[in-house]
């Protein structure tokens, strides 16, 4: 199998891990939990930039119009990310977070603006805990 085969498979298998790590973790975060989503973004953009460099920075769109699958994978993704940003944007306002900057970045990276924001209101949220 190539690279590109495998690793669809291992981020299949993190992704369940992490779910059930979640599913059965009884206690909150802890304050260095923002190191995760940090460290999914620093990952992905390394990825991300291997692509970019590789391909080009469009070649994306292509593969997002070539088919139903594709137009399916893309509304996935907006769905997504749509229904992340709902849910983070309440608390991320409370605690300063500038969400129209935040949504800018998020709409010009997609997954790698929201692990960002995600990891920023963690570290944030966690600073206003431990007082």
């Amino acid at each position: 199998m190539t690279l590109t085969q495998t690793l669809p498979i291992v981020a299949a298998l993190l992704f369940l891990i992490c779910a059930v790590t979640i599913i059965h973790k009884s206690k909150s975060p802890t304050p260095t939990y923002w190191v995760i989503p940090a460290a999914f973004c620093a990952a992905f953009s390394a990825w991300s930039l291997a692509a970019v460099v590789t391909e080009g920075p469009f070649v994306f769109w292509p593969e997002h119009v070539r088919n139903m699958w594709g137009n399916q994978i893309w509304f996935d993704l907006l769905l997504a990310i749509g229904l992340a940003f709902l849910l983070i944007a309440p608390r991320a306002r409370k605690l300063g977070m500038k969400l129209p900057l935040w949504l800018i970045f998020i709409l010009c990276t997609g997954s790698i603006g929201l692990s960002a924001m995600v990891a920023r209101y963690l570290y944030l949220d966690s600073k206003t805990t431990d007082i």
